[in-house]
């Protein structure tokens, strides 16, 4: 029989004394009689995060405080809360409870709400233990990931959390055991059938719409390829926001496969599923910080790729000035994890360096890219997106073994002149209830255009990726589709004063008088310059 001081362990490593354990019961024990009903007084105002507002006198007399978890219970409905607190926004007895969780809970206003004390997660635990340098068991960052999915953790716990992973590192088992739990934190793609391939471009280049050039040609090769795509976040269109100009991205998982299972491709909008739910959340967090640790990048990515159930992965690292990795030796290290993590998870994986050091295809923003896409796809368009997307989908076709090595890239653009690959993307198009029969000059471009042209002659040594995507981004995309940018020069282009750099175009004069105005800011052309500094 154990004495009051001996210890054991919980299970997610631990260790907690007998005594300790008494504790916990009865601190437990009193929780639950602590139950208390509440009136609910709905607020219309929208914060994204489950909060609640208590009664100040209240939330004493019940022993919460600000910050607290309580878990909600309406009718059949549960919810776990962080509380505030306020002695005028709430009367006694009430619970003020905001739109976006009123509606979680199914609760109206005067609606009864029943509010019970809850334990602090195990969870903090282990992400002091992180900020601590230590290493986490999969259990631990199991717990971790489920508590978020259940909202245990608060904001500035999951900061915490990704801030100990960028100061103080991941291991590959680490990696390993978040990128399973962020995979069982949501629902599997189960095709049924194979070979099933995928692609990603870990971004930071403007245009690049390679992803819609790709899955047509993968797919009309006969390989599976359900892709979920991003919306955009800095840049002026994510693929699923370009993709929507043609049809609707929005689809479930089992909308999903049976659109795949018909087509064998797919590119819909990934947070529109319960795909990797858990990344979707930290990425939340991660974006504000800026922060974007190589474990958890690796987890990000791949785990939405064997959420799909990929075998065969092609990864697009572009590298240069103003992408997000400067060069090769990063590139070469972060390429070489994809390849190692992504075999102990059971995928072949190749990592492809490329050049992001200017954008990729003419147009920048929904429409205009993809009025790009249209155009390589039927034989024609910008050159570096016709050459690049070739070169992914030819070596994804070599990766799962339907060509031969080196033969992959000439298959590719094959399929681009022989019209396959255009006319694997209208049946895409068609089953994602877009219009098979869009032209390129169908598409919205907006009414408002201003031409940007040399101040002087010179030789283009620069096309700035981030300033190039501000531009477009103020110009309106990618929340208008006709907003955006569109390129008529390339890197190394000789110009002469007055030739066109760039066209801008927008779906207000508003919009495009500031576009005008960040121009003159980002300066995104950039002219090749012989003296760089003097000294005396």
């Amino acid at each position: 029989m154990e004495s009051s001081n001996s210890k054991n362990h919980n299970g997610n490593g631990i260790v907690i004394s007998q005594e300790e354990k008494e504790k916990r019961k009865k601190k437990e024990e009193l929780w639950k009689k602590q139950r208390y009903i509440c009136q609910v007084k709905k607020i219309d105002l929208k914060t994204g995060k489950n909060i609640v507002v208590l009664n100040e006198q209240d939330a004493k007399e019940n022993d919460i405080y600000a910050g607290y978890r309580v878990n909600l219970k309406h009718k059949e409905r549960e919810l776990v809360a962080i509380v505030d607190v306020s002695s005028e926004m709430v009367g006694k007895g009430e619970i003020g409870v905001f739109s976006d969780v009123a509606s979680k809970l199914h609760a109206e206003t005067d609606d009864l709400i029943q509010i019970v004390h809850m334990e602090k997660p195990l969870g903090i635990e282990f992400i002091k233990r992180k900020l601590d340098g230590e290493s986490l068991t999969s259990t631990q960052i199991t717990t971790i990931i489920q508590e978020l999915m259940r909202n245990q953790l608060s904001e500035i716990e999951l900061a915490s959390f990704i801030s100990g992973v960028y100061t103080r590192g991941i291991g590959e088992d680490e990696t390993i055991a978040l990128t399973e739990a962020i995979v069982d934190s949501g629902e599997r793609l189960e095709l049924g059938v194979g070979p099933v391939a995928d692609k990603h471009c870990i971004g930071g280049v403007a245009g690049n719409r390679t992803t819609m050039v790709v899955v047509p040609i993968v797919a009309a090769a006969g390989i599976y390829i359900p892709k979920s795509s991003s919306r955009a976040i800095t840049s002026a269109a994510g693929t699923a926001d370009s993709m929507e100009v043609l049809a609707d991205v929005n689809f479930n998982i089992a909308e999903l496969k049976e659109i795949t299972l018909k087509a064998h491709g797919a590119m819909i909008w990934g947070g529109g599923m319960n795909i990797a739910a858990a990344d979707d959340k930290l990425i939340k967090i991660r974006h504000p910080l800026s922060l974007d640790p190589r474990g958890m990048l690796l987890a990000s990515i791949l785990a939405k790729k064997s959420a799909v159930g990929a075998k065969y992965v092609a990864i697009d690292i572009p590298i240069g000035r103003g992408a997000k990795i400067l060069d090769m030796p990063k590139a070469e290290a972060l390429g070489g994890d994809f390849i190692h993590i992504g075999k102990r998870l059971g995928m072949t994986i190749e990592s492809l360096i490329t050049d992001g050091s200017e954008p990729v295809g003419n147009g920048i923003g929904c429409g205009l890219e993809c009025r790009d896409v249209i155009e390589v796809l039927q034989g024609g368009g910008p050159s570096d997106l016709r050459n690049k997307s070739a070169l992914l989908a030819g070596r994804l076709l070599e990766l799962v073994g339907k060509v031969g090595e080196g033969e992959g890239r000439d298959v590719a653009e094959l399929m681009l002149r022989n019209g396959k690959a255009w006319g694997k993307m209208a049946e895409i198009i068609e089953l994602q209830g877009g219009n098979p029969k869009v032209k390129a000059d169908d598409l919205p471009i907006g009414q408002y255009k201003h031409t940007v042209t040399s101040s002087r002659g010179g030789k283009i040594s620069h096309i700035d990726n981030k300033g190039i995507n501000k531009i477009a981004r103020i110009a309106g995309a990618p929340q208008d589709k006709g907003a955006g940018v569109f390129l008529h020069r390339v890197k190394g282009d000789r110009v002469k004063e007055g030739d066109v750099l760039f066209d801008i175009y927008a779906e207000s004069e508003t919009k495009l008088e500031f576009a005008l105005k960040a121009v003159d800011v980002w300066q995104p052309v950039e002219l090749e310059k012989f003296l760089l500094g003097t000294m005396r």
